[in-house]
């Protein structure tokens, strides 16, 4: 077994830590979804808000990594309605935008992100983002 994966991340009666990718374009889905599974996580995918909204409540994801411009729902307005509900209120949510201003940074935050990182995505700096919206 190879060491990256000996040292897997896990929650409570050992499972791995779902992390929810939500993103419309099937290219980032497909990269975010590599780097959180070699991290040894698990990766559920969903590719509007509303199907991140839905799956949030029946799946409970350690933390999800929420594109902002999406056709229908954006991500901005997800991330509100994950925060008014009971269920889906304490999930950090992590911002993976190619929306590289600070203003769009700030606005993020306002809107109930723990944190804003910038495409295209440095693994490492993703990474680190989801072990400590994980701590805390």
């Amino acid at each position: 077994m190879s060491g990256k994966w000996m040292n897997q991340p896990q929650e409570a009666g050992g499972a791995m830590p779902k992390i929810l990718i939500v993103d419309d374009s099937p290219a980032q889905r497909h990269n975010l979804r590599q780097m959180v599974e070699q991290a040894g996580h698990e990766a559920l995918v969903a590719e509007s808000g509303e199907q991140a909204l839905e799956l949030a409540a029946l799946e409970h994801p350690a933390v999800i990594l929420m594109d902002i411009v999406m056709p229908g729902m954006s991500g901005y307005q997800a991330t509100r309605k994950l925060g008014r509900s009971d269920t889906t209120r304490h999930i950090p949510v992590i911002f993976v935008s190619s929306r590289d201003g600070e203003a769009d940074r700030e606005w993020g935050l306002r809107q109930g992100a723990r944190e804003y990182v910038t495409k295209p995505v440095n693994p490492a700096r993703l990474l680190n983002a989801i072990s400590e919206a994980m701590a805390a």
